[in-house]
């Protein structure tokens, strides 16, 4: 951690950021810390167990309007540091990112095409296998059998809109489930307005997830949400290819695209 806190401390007392966002130890697991004093660094800590996606800080203007910001990004917060800088939320000179190689060195990421690079040479971690026997047994359902699943999760669901704030996606100032002139959702919670909920959620998200499971690990009643948007993002690749990550599927056009769905 000495070449962490070095660079850290290095960055801040440049002025180069006047921020940082990693991980300091937490009760069971690392957690986020926002440092912005050089005598507050030595409590920075990032290894493999560092998994949380930061990326979500970036976009909070309470947080970093204004700010140079250095992050220390796992592998998804890289991939979503892409879609970010993709999608005009943030602007590259203002942004320092510390990464780990695959040895668990670190390394100072200054540009979209060295983060690209570095996704590129970092194998994805793996999906943990409750995850993916959970997708296997959910994609080998009937429909009726899979909306059947899916009325009994999210009926479990209170509205705390905890998969929302998790997700680094999830930037708008104002969202469709705060808009009451008209009332697109029921603001209570119900089986029925809790799926409307979801679907616009995952739809939202198609071909712009990092597929981080953010949303999933968030929920306080263990919802797997993450595996709504997951299958979304398999369907998109399925179906865009080389579109997925490049822009929201529903807002994104080309003038070759298929247009069979018309007749």
């Amino acid at each position: 951690m000495n070449e962490l806190i070095s660079k850290v401390e290095t960055l801040l007392k440049d002025k180069t950021i006047d921020v940082f966002i990693g991980y300091e130890k937490g009760t069971r697991k690392p957690r986020p810390a926002f440092v912005s004093k050089v005598e507050d660094v030595g409590k920075l800590i990032f290894d493999e167990n560092c998994s949380g996606n930061l990326a979500v800080y970036l976009t909070r203007k309470d947080l970093v309007e204004g700010k140079k910001v250095g992050i220390a990004a796992s592998y998804y917060a890289l991939k979503n540091i892409l879609l970010l800088y993709n999608e005009y939320q943030l602007k590259e000179n203002n942004l320092h990112v510390i990464a780990l190689s695959e040895k668990g060195d670190i390394k100072l990421l200054q540009s979209v095409e060295e983060i690209k690079q570095h996704l590129e040479e970092t194998p994805s971690p793996a999906k943990s296998n409750e995850d993916e026997e959970l997708f296997q047994k959910i994609k080998a359902m009937t429909v009726s059998e899979r909306w059947e699943f899916w009325t009994n999760e999210l009926s479990r669901c209170f509205k705390c809109y905890a998969c929302r704030w998790a997700c680094p996606m999830c930037y708008c100032t104002k969202c469709i489930v705060e808009i009451n002139r008209p009332q697109w959702i029921q603001p209570w919670a119900g089986t029925l307005s809790n799926m409307e909920w979801q679907i616009n959620r995952t739809m939202h998200m198609a071909g712009r997830c990092s597929d981080c499971g953010s949303c999933g690990a968030a929920c306080p009643v263990g919802i797997p949400v993450h595996l709504l948007s997951h299958g979304m993002m398999e369907w998109v690749e399925e179906n865009f290819g080389e579109s997925t990550g490049k822009g929201n599927v529903l807002s994104t056009f080309k003038p070759d695209d298929k247009e069979t769905f018309i007749v």
